[in-house]
């Protein structure tokens, strides 16, 4: 049985927010978020977000092996360039988040992932091997792959603007 209003809420947002980092695309993290609910729903699963990120990883895993392709890197349109025109807090901050993204888009869903998990969720290095099935070894080098992955493509993008 879904838990309370409020609690279904901040999970279906976290379950959105492990999805998007997943797949990198809004439409596709809607689409595999309400795949794994209907999936969750269909067994009669617990609504814990252990069981909700297994059910999204799981159905992001199946996708990719269906489809056998990655997530390419997505390639700067000079969206920041305009945004940054204009000067304002709210015109950088979008430009920053622009960058981030175009960053972010550069790692392997699997460093993503890792990155996602220890960032946003607050998981340990441990939770996170628990989670996705990979040795604590393999956690600790996604992330160390993935954090100098983005440091990278942000000094490169840093270098640029100068």
């Amino acid at each position: 049985m879904p838990p309370e209003s409020d609690e279904l809420d901040e999970l279906l947002q976290r379950g959105f927010r492990f999805a998007l980092s997943l797949t990198h695309d809004r439409a596709a993290a809607e689409d595999l978020l309400q795949d794994a609910c209907l999936g969750l729903v269909r067994a009669g699963g617990p609504w814990h977000v252990g069981y909700l990120f297994a059910a999204i990883r799981n159905r992001f895993i199946d996708e990719g092996r269906r489809a056998q392709t990655r997530v390419a890197p997505q390639e700067g349109n000079g969206q920041i360039d305009r945004l940054t025109a204009g000067g304002s807090n709210h015109t950088m901050r979008l430009a920053a988040e622009e960058e981030m993204d175009a960053a972010l888009g550069h790692l392997r869903s699997e460093e993503r992932e890792a990155l996602y998990l220890a960032a946003v969720e607050g998981y340990t290095a441990s939770e996170i091997a628990e989670l996705t099935g990979r040795p604590r070894g393999t956690v600790l080098s996604l992330l160390h792959r993935a954090k100098a992955r983005l440091r990278d493509v942000l000094r490169c993008k840093q270098e640029e603007w100068r």
